[in-house]
């Protein structure tokens, strides 16, 4: 019973705080710490003890799962060196430097010991970094820069605590300590890649969501357990095998049994990565009590606390500042180009927050060290310590360097020229399978499904200058009044008693499914005034047209399309001719007079003319630039 009331009141809390961060715009996980540790302190609340076990064995293996799945094997192989330099040297180079410092201020523990605490608190936390990051909005580079460091470093840490703990009883030879960290990285690789080739192939004949998500639920477990077993790393493993079955579920999964498995990964990482942080505030008044009977004064464990703290941020800032600094230096353009900005380096270094792991880790140095519970007590001042200022200040910094944040926007001009390249290559499918003895309006219905919704992407760019809707939105929302409708009768249905429930139930999944794929059109952020919506120009190397034309129209630009006016049509938006500065209407629009006019004069380039956007396409080449 307690154990069940436990969980429920951890489940209650972690929902009512974060509810309200995401209402007042607070940051949820230094919340959450704080709201721990405050609580802990209160009589009923009984004294947590987060077993070592528990965390690496039971919440590890599915929070990096979850991360994987958000991450692109395609970066993960381009940023190969940042992640290295990030997720091995970088916790090496920690670990020596807080190792170093804390045999300073604790003269009397053993070097090796001090060097097991500079390992535990070493890697930054994989939940704080995608959670820091979602919420502040860095810039995508460097959030990617965090999570696919935090992925690999925990493995890091790991191995070298487990070298720092072996060395208090022995001494290692450095050809032994490289010999078993290339054992535990190779052996975690291939037992990750061997579990995902056996879940991949039994994923491919899985055609029930359920068994499909009941699977994925086991798969991090399934790489954990016998990596661990046979004493490689487990969580390299479990990183290995979520970033292959994340790369080849497209191939391999249906559809439902994709959006079942994100919606159920979805739930498990909101409740698992919020609940780890309120665990950590729960640990403080244990962690209190056990350094008190220390015989160092308070004074002095505040200020092995402080150093050590001190030690991992500065030791983060060091390496980073002096690789970027070095990979800029070198005469070699194509290694130059590797090296990170100065607002990136920023950035990079003050995003290091530790997490749960890092407390989880701690409890693994051995009982008969000397200080041991002020040790795991200064573990402790790095978690709280670096979320509470590294993370509470992230956002000025942020404002500071001045890197922009992703667009929506941009998202949406980037997704709108994929889902054109998308529409096409399902016309061209079309018109491959069609053998001419399918009904015209059939065929008909799916041509004008597969338009509708390229067309719809490319409505969510313009700016409305009126309370015009645009086609897409005006069908969404007109259907979703039909789709209400639909439901009150299934639900009279039900109350009367005038259907069997297995009818019911059909009836009421088919409205929702359907409601759940309109396409809603979502509001774009506002830009700011002075900087205009365009993409990056990707498209102008490739494409001779965009190359050569204007980036904007050389005159004013009309607020109408005239040939709609003159034909009493109306109109979604507007496009420019770059070559003669004619104004006409787009693709969502019924009459296309954009389009008709390069057909007639062979114009190959346009320019939005849309408030706020500075986005060309070509016509010929069908690039966006």
């Amino acid at each position: 019973m307690e154990v069940a009331l436990g969980l429920v009141a951890l489940t209650v809390a972690v929902c009512v705080v974060a509810a309200a961060c995401d209402r007042f715009g607070w940051p949820t996980p230094l919340v959450l710490v704080a709201v721990g540790a405050v609580v802990s302190f209160a009589p009923p609340v009984p004294a947590v003890d987060l077993e070592a076990d528990l965390v690496l064995y039971g919440l590890l293996p599915p929070l990096l799962y979850a991360t994987t799945a958000r991450t692109s094997l395609f970066d993960f192989r381009r940023n190969k060196l940042p992640t290295v330099l990030l997720s091995v040297v970088l916790v090496v180079f920690t670990t020596v430097a807080v190792g170093w410092t804390t045999s300073l201020v604790l003269p009397g523990v053993a070097l090796a010991a001090c060097m097991a605490l500079g390992a535990v608190v070493a890697p930054p936390d994989a939940v704080a970094a995608a959670a820091l990051g979602r919420r502040l909005g860095l810039p995508r580079r460097v959030a990617t820069l965090l999570e696919e460091e935090s992925l690999v470093n925990d493995a890091t840490a790991l191995i070298s605590l487990s070298v720092a703990v072996a060395a208090l009883t022995a001494t290692p030879s450095p050809l032994t300590v490289g010999g078993e960290f290339v054992l535990a990285v190779v052996g975690a690789v291939l037992v990750g890649a061997l579990v995902a080739l056996v879940l991949v192939s039994v994923r491919r004949h899985v055609r029930n969501p359920v068994l499909d998500t009941v699977l994925s639920f086991v798969a991090p477990y399934l790489a954990f357990l016998p990596a661990e077993a046979v004493h490689v790393s487990g969580v390299l493993a479990v990183v290995v095998t979520g970033l292959a079955m994340a790369h080849y579920s497209p191939a391999v999964q249906t559809a439902a049994s994709r959006l079942a498995e994100a919606t159920n990964w979805r739930t498990i990482a909101f409740l698992l990565e919020n609940a780890v942080f309120l665990l950590i505030g729960l640990q403080l008044p244990r962690l209190v009590a056990d350094a008190a009977r220390s015989e160092l004064s308070a004074a002095r464990i505040v200020g092995v606390c402080a150093a050590v703290l001190a030690a991992t941020i500065l030791s983060r800032f060091v390496f980073i500042g002096g690789v970027a600094a070095l990979l800029r230096a070198v005469p070699v353009a194509s290694v130059r180009r590797l090296g990170w900005s100065r607002g990136v380096t920023v950035l990079v270094s003050w995003a290091g927050m530790r997490g749960v792991v890092t407390l989880a880790a701690a409890q693994l140095l051995p009982e008969d060290v000397p200080e041991r519970d002020v040790l795991l007590l200064a573990a402790f001042a790095v978690v709280v310590g670096t979320l509470l200022l590294q993370g509470s200040t992230l956002p000025w910094v942020v404002r500071r360097v001045g890197l922009p944040p992703p667009d929506p926007a941009e998202d949406a001009l980037q997704a709108a020229a994929l889902g054109d390249a998308a529409s096409a290559a399902g016309l061209q499918r079309l018109d491959e399978v069609l053998t001419g003895a399918e009904p015209p309006h059939t065929v008909a219905m799916l041509r004008g499904r597969s338009i509708a919704r390229s067309h719809a992407a490319w409505e969510r760019l313009g700016r409305p200058l009126s309370d015009r809707m645009t086609p897409s939105v005006l069908y969404a929302d007109l259907r979703q009044e039909m789709l209400a409708a639909e439901r009150r009768v299934v639900v009279r249905a039900r109350d009367t008693g005038t259907a069997e429930p297995e009818v019911l139930q059909a009836a009421m999944r088919a409205v929702d499914f359907e409601e759940a794929l309109l396409d809603r059109v979502e509001d774009l952020d506002a830009l700011d005034e002075d900087r205009a919506l365009a993409p990056h120009p990707a498209g102008d190397a490739a494409c001779g047209h965009l190359r050569t034309a204007p980036a904007a129209a050389s005159g004013p630009v009309p607020d109408a399309c005239p040939d709609c006016v003159r034909e009493g049509t109306e109109w979604v938006h507007l496009r420019t001719c770059l070559a003669c500065g004619y104004t006409a209407c787009c693709d969502s629009s019924p009459q296309r007079h954009a389009r008709r006019h390069h057909t007639a004069s062979a114009h190959p380039v346009i320019v939005s003319a849309e408030p706020g956007e500075a986005w060309r396409w070509c016509w010929v080449d069908e690039l966006i630039g």
